[in-house]
Formats: C-alpha cells, sequence, structure tokens
C-alpha cells in the first residue's frame, strides 16, 4: 500500500471514529453491556476460527524468528480466550462513569455548579504483539462511551482482524455505531505515524509496548499521550522497618514476575538495618535466579553482588537482576528515587508513621506504596476492574487507567434565570 493510499485509509479511519464518537456519547448503559455481553458471547461461539487465525500468525512469527517471550504473548490459547470473555463481563458489570454528576456547589445567588463525567472523544490505541488488548482497549473505550481507533502489531494482524470481527458483532447486536471501534488493517508503519498526528479526528494516543515504540510516539505526536517509558520502581527498607515483613516484600516485589512494570528494580535499605536484612534476602534473591549488583557498602555485606554503575540505577531490567543501594537517611532515599526513578511506583517499608506520610507526600510517584510490593501496580488490583494501562503523566490521569481516566468533565450549571449584574 502506498503512503498516499495509508494517509487516506486512516483519514478515513479517522472521520468514522469521530462520527461515532458524537453517537456514542448519547449511548445507554443498558446498549454498551448488551456489545459487551454479546461480545464475550461470540469469542465463545468463534472459538476456532479465532485460534484457526491466531496459528496464521503463529507461524509466520516463527518463520521471522520471534522470541519465545513474544510468541507467548502473542498466542491465543483456550485459557486466553477464556479470559478475554470473563474480562468483557466484568466490564460490563463496572459502574457508567458518563453523566455521572460530581459534588453540587449552590452559589450565593441559588445557581448549581457541578462537574459531569464525560467520554473523552476518539482514543488511538497502538500496541505490540498481544492481540488480547483489542478485546481489552475495545471493551474500556466503549463501557467509557468513546470510539477507539486499534493499530495492534503487525505480528498479529490476522489474530487482530478476527477480533475485530467479534467486536463489530457486538456493536451490531447492540445496535451501536459500527465505528465505534476500528482495527487498522495494514502493517504499514506508516499508519501510526498518521495516527498520531489526526489531530482533528483523535483525542488522545494510548501506547502499549516496549520503550523504543512509546519514545517514537512521544517525540512525532502531535495528539495528547497518556503513556509511561520506564517502571524503575523501587523499595525502600527503612531503619525503622518490620525485617520479616521487609524481606518478604522485597522478595515478592521482584521475583512476582521480572516482566511486569511494578516489579522492583532497585531495593534501598537503611544503613541501620543492612547488614541484619540484606544477607539473607540476597541468599534467598540469589537462590531464585537473582543477579545482584550494588554499590561498594552493599558489597561489602553481599559478595555475590557485581558492582552497580549509573546504568544500573536508571534501569529497567525486566529481568532477574537488582540494584541494591545502602543509604543513611529516609531523605537520602528519596534523592536517590527522585534522581533515577521513572515516577511509575516506589514503596517504603516502615512501622514509622512519620517516616510514612513523608514519604508518601513527597516522593514524586504516580503511585505510593506503604509496607506493600510494588508489584500491586495494577488496574484490577486497585479495584477499577481493568486498565488500558499505567500513565507516569502528570496532566489527566495518573497510575493505573481505568474506566474514569478514560472520561473527562465539564461543567454544568442550572439555575431559575439568575442574571449576572
Amino acid at each position: 500500500m502506498s503512503s498516499q493510499t495509508v494517509e487516506q485509509a486512516m483519514l478515513a479511519l479517522g472521520e468514522n471514529a469521530r462520527r461515532a464518537a458524537r453517537q456514542m456519547m448519547s449511548a445507554s448503559g443498558t446498549a454498551k453491556v448488551r456489545a459487551l455481553t454479546a461480545m464475550a458471547d461470540a469469542i465463545a461461539g468463534n472459538r476456532d476460527a479465532l485460534k484457526a487465525a491466531n496459528r496464521q500468525d503463529m507461524d509466520a512469527a516463527r518463520e521471522n524468528g520471534l522470541t519465545p517471550a513474544l510468541l507467548d504473548r502473542l498466542t491465543l490459547s483456550d485459557r486466553t480466550l477464556d479470559l478475554m470473555a470473563e474480562g468483557l463481563r466484568q466490564v460490563a458489570a463496572l459502574p457508567d462513569p458518563v453523566g455521572s454528576i460530581g459534588p453540587t456547589t449552590i452559589r450565593p445567588n441559588g445557581m448549581r455548579v457541578a462537574q459531569m463525567r464525560v467520554p473523552l472523544g476518539v482514543i488511538g490505541i497502538i500496541y505490540e504483539s498481544r492481540p488480547n488488548v483489542t478485546i481489552d482497549a475495545a471493551a474500556l473505550c466503549l463501557k467509557s462511551g468513546n470510539a477507539a481507533i486499534l493499530r495492534g502489531g503487525s505480528e498479529a494482524l490476522r489474530s487482530n482482524l478476527a477480533l475485530a470481527a467479534i467486536v463489530r458483532q457486538g456493536l451490531d447486536a447492540a445496535g451501536l455505531p459500527a465505528h465505534a471501534v476500528q482495527v487498522v488493517d495494514t502493517p504499514d508503519r506508516a499508519a501510526v505515524g498518521k495516527l498520531i498526528t489526526m489531530t482533528e479526528h483523535v483525542d488522545v494516543i494510548v501506547p502499549r509496548g516496549g520503550k523504543s515504540l512509546i519514545q517514537r510516539i512521544s517525540a512525532e505526536a502531535r495528539v495528547p499521550v497518556i503513556k509511561h517509558l520506564d517502571g524503575n520502581c523501587h523499595v525502600y527498607i527503612d531503619a525503622d522497618a518490620d525485617l520479616e515483613k521487609a524481606h518478604a516484600i522485597a522478595f515478592n516485589a521482584k521475583t512476582y514476575r521480572y516482566g511486569v512494570c511494578g516489579s522492583m528494580e532497585t531495593l534501598l535499605v537503611h544503613a541501620a538495618v543492612a547488614d541484619t536484612v540484606l544477607p539473607r534476602l540476597a541468599d534467598a534473591l540469589v537462590s531464585h535466579g537473582v543477579e545482584l549488583r550494588g554499590c561498594p557498602r552493599t558489597r561489602e555485606l553481599v559478595p555475590a553482588a557485581k558492582p552497580a554503575t549509573d546504568t544500573d540505577w536508571a534501569e529497567e531490567y525486566l529481568g532477574p537482576i537488582l540494584a541494591i543501594r545502602v543509604v543513611d537517611t529516609l531523605d537520602d532515599a528519596m534523592d536517590h528515587i527522585g534522581r533515577w526513578g521513572s515516577g511509575h511506583t516506589d514503596a517504603i517499608v516502615t512501622e514509622n508513621l512519620s517516616a510514612a506520610q513523608r514519604f508518601q507526600r513527597e516522593v514524586d510517584s504516580s503511585s505510593v506504596y506503604v509496607n506493600l510490593p510494588t508489584v500491586f501496580a495494577d488496574g484490577y488490583e486497585y479495584g477499577l476492574g481493568s486498565e488500558i494501562g499505567i500513565s507516569t503523566n502528570r496532566l489527566h490521569a495518573r497510575g493505573p487507567v481505568g474506566l474514569e481516566g478514560l472520561t473527562t468533565y465539564k461543567w454544568v450549571l442550572s439555575g431559575e434565570g439568575q442574571l449576572r449584574g
């Protein structure tokens, strides 16, 4: 497909999405639930066709030498399909944020002032490998009253198009606009370049993928982006920590799953407890296959640790590697996080209420925990039901982005004919 043809196709998607977004603003909650439920039923009824399309993607991916990890993400197994259907039903059951009214203020003249939740409009979502994102993104965008343009990775094109047919069945069953969810049907990278610059048709871009994808989109987009580049997450064990609790939290924060963005990448330990907590924790981590890299004070206590460099303090490993630094004060720990952190998720382990309050107030991350492992960074764990991603932005959405994060608000005022004098 020529670049001109790609541009024309993307503009058509954008125009259709904008029209659908206007219709979705007035879609009833009942219709949205009906659409999501019909999609869940269609996944069950079209399981063989979905798996056949996915096998074609898998065969091509193996020929192209994709890694086992990427092949795993690409696979639509029976369990994956079951989880997708269940996820649709869970989103359908969530409270609908659209049209909800916040607290009302009555002004001295009797005028009533409030905020109403409304959809963002048209959301472009760009993602890699995981075809299940097609269903997750469609569900969240529909429930929040938005229209969506979805562009998955080229390696999952057949799977994504098969899932797009499932989405269309749900929309049709509920009488919702057919263009409320559209899947880009070309693997041409020019489609991404056009999507992220269509300011007249797209209101926000959500990238889900590796750092290189998000860096490219952040650098080239003219449409606002909800993103996070890195999940360089920290756990700080304070001088007043319960050391048994600290051991369990730090071990879980690193070993729960290495590849999640909330995995601990740097451990900070107060000098007053380092000689007690570090040797035992290091043994447990090394026995679990984790490579340790530490500052000079860490290496005195943990000879197995390799020397850490500035690169290690900044790194999101997403693997069995952990950087460790011994610090002298709470301020030193917070300074380290401020210098090297990514604003994603950071935690303190302490029984000192003052230290806990200072840490939560002064650490500038989208999620800040006390006595919890950072791997709780997940929309489901926050009670959001599901998420479109995790944002480290300061404006609009921050942290796990659920249904409310895919809405904005407008001011609604009511009166009885008051005039401004």
